[in-house]
């Protein structure tokens, strides 16, 4: 059994650098496509389809990813649970880098017809499937590693990630955009961005090379023999409070970066470059803020701020969509910073707060089903339906912020039926609901 105290201390700073980094890498793999969805996957792979059905229809490849996600929580759950946290970031990096290559090698339907978005199809599931083992394993290794007084710091910088991933991501194809033709971008510009992903991962896999396995992990003497069992058995109700929590997370954020990028070039005839920098100078100020909702939740608790979170969520959505409808970059990006603001409050303290929800013994699987599961229900039907309600609505699509509305309010409802958990230590069996 290892000292925990010999370990933790000198490690914090490159164990969450280097889950910063992985978690980064695997996102940027994630946003790339959603990106590439709402701009030009649907002509290419869909090319029969009316401009919005092309646009819905890439937006559900892109949902494939979301439901993929829980499905590779169990499947590097088990293996994060049974053989421990570090072998996850390795295999789930592996899987999700080179699927996302693999997209930027496809023959589009012009080339290989009705093959093309198939193949487009089982691509995403295998990114999703490889992203859905990285949250776990990222945080659960700097989580279990961390002192508890500060484990909502340290566990926040593998949260850090997406937004670095996102940035890096609408960075690369901004570029692109501002420097290529239309028709240089739709002919092979949209690929680069796929192919630099296989860069990202030998990086990714390099820095994680050397991490330590999870103290925690290893003075876990009786392993559940089928994690993904013990948690619909025992906590079934959790794993589904907490989906059900971070649902508005996930709507809020691909609401911002993914619908509202195809709604406002489609329907309002923004430029993507402009939309492109709204977006990314909110998601910055959003990575950038984490950190510190992090330290107000190891100060004043988890629950708190995700209460607050989902409050703030519920009465802005409707200014959100309002400013958006104006076209005009400063007031879309007031209302993209406004919606981050009130996600990250949440998503800040979401890698303490769930692995302090579950026993050791089940950590890996029950926190990233929850996690993952949220994604399902927030993220994979945002994009689809809020695309179909802003066509049937004016210049001000307020059917969609009520669709958010009513989300934040459900996961505010979760989240006041889940109990606190700040502080405790990671080798007890937690507070968790029966």
């Amino acid at each position: 059994m290892h000292d925990v105290r010999t370990v933790r201390a000198p490690s914090m700073p490159r164990l969450a650098a280097a889950s910063l980094a992985g978690t980064a890498i695997e996102f940027y793999d994630f946003f790339v496509y959603g990106t590439a969805a709402a701009l030009v996957l649907g002509p290419l792979f869909f090319p029969t389809f009316s401009p919005l059905a092309g646009t819905l229809a890439a937006f559900a490849t892109f949902g494939v990813g979301f439901v993929a996600r829980p499905l590779g929580s169990v499947l590097f759950g088990h293996v994060g649970d049974r053989r421990g946290r570090r072998p996850v970031l390795v295999a789930s990096l592996l899987l999700t880098g080179a699927s996302t290559v693999a997209v930027g090698c496809l023959p589009t339907y012009a080339s290989i017809g009705a093959a093309a978005p198939l193949l487009l199809l089982v691509l995403r599931f295998l990114q999703g499937l490889g992203l859905g083992g990285e949250w776990g394993g990222a945080v659960l290794l700097t989580a279990e590693h961390a002192p508890a007084e500060r484990r909502g710091l340290w566990s926040s910088f593998p949260q850090v990630g997406p937004a670095v991933g996102f940035v890096l991501a609408n960075g690369v194809v901004l570029v692109l955009s501002a420097t290529l033709t239309e028709a240089q971008f739709a002919a092979w510009g949209w690929r680069v961005p796929f192919w630099a992903a296989g860069v990202l991962a030998v990086l990714g896999l390099w820095l994680r090379s050397s991490l330590p396995e999870s103290p925690r992990f290893l003075e876990i003497g009786d392993h559940a023999r089928v994690p993904l069992a013990e948690v619909v058995r025992d906590h079934w109700r959790l794993v589904l409070l907490t989906a059900g929590g971070l649902a508005v997370g996930y709507a809020i954020f691909y609401a911002v970066t993914t619908w509202s990028l195809a709604y406002a070039t489609e329907r309002l005839g923004v430029s993507r470059t402009v939309m492109l920098a709204c977006i990314m100078g909110a998601v910055v100020v959003k990575g950038a803020l984490t950190p510190v909702a992090a330290m107000l939740g190891d100060r004043f608790g988890r629950r708190p701020l995700c209460l607050v979170g989902c409050a703030a969520a519920a009465l802005w959505m409707l200014p959100m969509v309002a400013l958006l409808s104006t076209g005009a970059p400063l007031p879309m990006f007031l209302g993209f910073l406004g919606a981050l603001l009130a996600f990250v409050t949440m998503f800040g303290v979401i890698a303490a707060y769930l692995p302090e929800l579950y026993e050791p013994r089940v950590r890996c699987t029950g926190a990233a089903v929850g996690y993952n599961l949220g994604g399902v229900l927030g993220g994979a039907l945002t994009p689809i339906v809020a695309t179909a309600l802003a066509e049937h609505s004016g210049r001000v699509p307020w059917g969609v912020g009520a669709y958010l509305t009513v989300i934040a309010l459900v996961s505010l409802g979760c989240f006041a039926l889940l109990p606190e958990t700040r502080p405790v230590r990671l080798t007890a069996v937690q507070p968790v609901l029966e």
